[in-house]
């Protein structure tokens, strides 16, 4: 996949945890944050849909997933790069 950078797009990292649609993937993305009374850091969760476009990428894989241009409607992320592949 040849990708041309166009200034400086957002990339995250995060575990597949749905490839049920076809050439779309659910990603969870976790990040740690301080609480603001507590001060303890709590584990907040998103779920991003990212573009894949060649079906490659399997529950619980690791995936970094990039910022790019709308491809559907729910659909603002594309997979860049396969981190770790599940056994």
């Amino acid at each position: 996949m040849t990708e041309k950078t166009r200034g400086n797009a957002k990339t995250l990292t995060g575990i597949v945890v749905s490839d049920a649609m076809d050439k779309t993937i659910v990603v969870r993305v976790e990040r740690l944050v301080k609480h603001p009374i507590y001060k303890k850091y709590v584990r907040r969760r998103k779920r991003f849909t990212a573009h894949d476009e060649q079906n490659e990428c399997r529950v619980g894989d690791t995936v970094l997933i990039m910022q790019s241009r709308p491809i559907s409607r729910t659909k603002r992320w594309r997979v860049s790069k396969i981190l770790q592949k599940v056994a």
